[in-house]
């Protein structure tokens, strides 16, 4: 009776062990891992959900910002189970050998879940682009064109009118022009040199 209470004891605890090896491991749910694509591009990748999972990748590039979402069943795969972490790694190293990070992902592989069923797979289901300072490059656009409207403005007013020339009489020759001659041999004779022009432009008009 001994013998079989002590057998009887022996199994439930096999089967207690049994039990501990199948229970499949804490997931990483709500963590982040942190990349950059083959161009550069600053990504996060987060994990959320218990059966079907969400990722949720984030990317900033030069002058934008770009997202995309996945959904999936990795559970489903014995090797996601013993170690969530190395799955969601592998797609993080997927994911650097790209130049976007959502553009030729509409189904993320891994070597681990090869053999899984397709539910596995983690599949595109939205995505979506943001470009970054959009309303501060319309208001320098803007900023522009008014600098240049207001350039333009300046430039012509420094301009001004043009200069309007005195009218010059046609003078005219022969006697014209001996009175004219003899007018300033007076002027230079008579008057100082500082009114020369004007002596001679008095003796001219009493000449001729």
């Amino acid at each position: 009776m001994k013998s079989f209470a002590l057998l009887f004891l022996v199994v439930i605890c096999g089967m207690g062990g049994l039990g501990q090896k199948v229970k499949p491991k804490k997931r990483s749910n709500g963590e982040e891992i942190n990349f950059r694509t083959k161009t550069k591009d600053v990504c996060t990748m987060s994990m959320s959900g218990d059966e079907e999972m969400k990722l949720r990748i984030e990317c900033r590039s030069q002058g934008m910002s770009y997202w995309c979402e996945f959904t999936g069943k990795p559970s489903v795969c014995r090797a996601f189970r013993n170690n969530p972490k190395i799955y969601w790694n592998q797609i993080a190293v997927e994911l650097r050998k790209l130049p976007h990070a959502c553009e030729s992902t509409q189904v993320l592989k891994t070597t681990m879940c090869q053999k899984a069923p397709t539910e596995a797979l983690m599949k595109q289901i939205a995505a979506g682009m943001e470009p970054e300072d959009l309303a501060n490059q319309d208001k320098s656009v803007q900023k522009t064109s008014t600098s240049m409207r207001g350039a333009g403005k300046s430039s012509v007013k420094k301009l001004g009118k043009p200069p309007i020339l005195p009218l010059i009489k046609p003078t005219q020759h022969g006697q014209g022009s001996e009175n004219e001659t003899e007018a300033m041999k007076l002027a230079r004779e008579h008057c100082w040199e500082s009114l020369h022009g004007f002596c001679s432009y008095i003796i001219g008009i009493f000449r001729g």
